[in-house]
């Protein structure tokens, strides 16, 4: 069984920065993409950012230049750094592995104003 865990989330101030952690179990992690998610109150879940298995990365256009996606196949964990946060930033954001279609739980990231 595949387990998918996020961390790091919180509360912080706009402007700050945050870095969430994306851990993996099992070696599915070293040939599967991933992807960042969230979703905020009363809002559809939106996809931010993916990283493939060979490293290539995008992230989607309301956190180019401010959000980086990464990953360490040593630890079975993808990363993504969070700087500049704004309010609308505020969503429980999600770790997924694409072969298979495995999600976290989430971990919320609340941005003050």
């Amino acid at each position: 069984q595949v387990h998918v865990k996020e961390s790091g989330g919180g509360l912080v101030q706009a402007g700050g920065s945050l870095s969430l952690s994306c851990a993996a179990s099992g070696s599915i992690f070293s040939t599967n993409s991933m992807e960042w998610y969230r979703q905020a109150p009363g809002k559809q879940r939106e996809w931010v950012a993916t990283i493939t298995r060979i490293g290539l990365t995008a992230v989607s256009d309301s956190v180019k230049g401010r959000f980086t996606i990464s990953r360490d196949a040593a630890k079975n964990t993808a990363y993504l750094q969070m700087n500049s946060l704004k309010a609308e930033d505020t969503a429980v954001y999600y770790c997924r592995l694409i072969t298979g279609d495995y999600w976290g739980q989430g971990t919320q990231v609340t941005v003050s104003s």
